[in-house]
C-alpha cells in the first residue's frame, strides 16, 4: 500500500526534489504519522513543496502553535526536514523527505497501541483522499472540457481472491509508475500538462469476510 503519494513541486530538480523516493512505515515510526493534521501537512510538503510554520496553518485553518508542534513531529520521525536559504529570514522552511509512503500491513499488527496507531494514521489518509475529491468536484464546472472529459470517479465490484487481488494492485501500480517515469521527461510544448491525483483503493466488500453489519450513518 503506498499513500500520501504526488510529484515533487514542480515534477523538476530544482532543489525542491524530496531526496529518497519512499519510506517505508513500521510501529515505530507510525506515531510520526498518527495525527490527521500530520498526513495533510506532509500532502502539502510534497505535492507543493517546501514551506514555512505559517504557511503551511493558513493551508489548513489551524493556529501557528499547533502547525509548529505538528511540524516538530513530522521532523522528529524523519519525515520532513528544514531547507536552508540564501537570504536568511526570521522562519524557517520546511521540506519534505521522501516522495511517497509505503505501508505494509503485515508490520501493523500486533499490540493494540499499533492497531490504534495505524487505524489513526490510515482514517487520516482517507480523509486527505475525500477531501481531495470534494474539492475536485467543486473545481469540475471550472475545467476545460478536455480535461472534464479525462476526468474520472469510478468503482467497480468484482470477485476474487486474496492472490488475485494483490495481482490486480500491482499491475496497476506498475502501470502508474510507467506514466510517472513517461511524465517526468520533458513535456511536448503542443501538449498541455498539469499535475493529477490518482487515489487507488482496493479492499474486499465491508462485511463480507467479517460478517460485520454496516454502520448507520449518523
Amino acid at each position: 500500500m503506498r499513500t500520501n503519494g504526488g510529484a515533487p513541486h514542480g515534477g523538476q530538480d530544482d532543489g525542491h526534489t524530496p531526496q529518497d523516493t519512499e519510506v517505508t512505515l513500521d510501529a515505530s515510526s507510525l506515531r510520526g504519522l498518527a495525527h490527521p493534521l500530520r498526513v495533510k501537512f506532509l500532502d502539502l510538503l510534497r505535492t507543493e513543496g517546501p514551506a514555512t510554520v505559517t504557511r503551511l496553518a493558513d493551508r489548513t485553518g489551524v493556529s501557528s502553535a499547533s502547525a509548529s508542534y505538528h511540524v516538530r513531529q513530522l521532523a522528529q520521525y524523519g519525515f520532513v526536514e528544514e531547507q536552508t536559504r540564501s537570504g536568511g529570514g526570521r522562519e524557517r522552511w520546511w521540506k519534505a523527505v521522501h516522495r511517497t509512503t509505503r505501508v505494509r500491513p503485515a508490520d501493523l499488527v500486533g499490540s493494540d497501541e499499533v492497531g490504534a496507531l495505524a487505524d489513526t494514521y490510515l482514517r487520516g489518509v482517507t480523509a486527505l483522499y475525500a477531501e481531495q475529491t470534494q474539492r475536485a468536484i467543486d473545481e469540475l464546472p471550472q475545467l476545460p472540457a478536455e480535461w472534464r472529459a479525462a476526468s474520472t470517479t469510478s468503482d467497480f465490484e468484482l470477485r476474487l481472491s486474496a492472490d488475485r487481488l494483490k495481482s490486480l494492485v500491482e499491475e496497476i501500480f506498475r502501470t502508474v509508475e510507467r506514466y510517472r517515469a513517461e511524465g517526468s521527461r520533458p513535456a511536448d510544448d503542443a501538449e498541455e500538462t498539469a499535475p493529477v491525483t490518482l487515489q487507488i483503493q482496493a479492499f474486499p466488500r465491508p462485511g463480507t469476510l467479517t460478517g460485520s453489519e454496516p454502520h448507520e450513518p449518523e
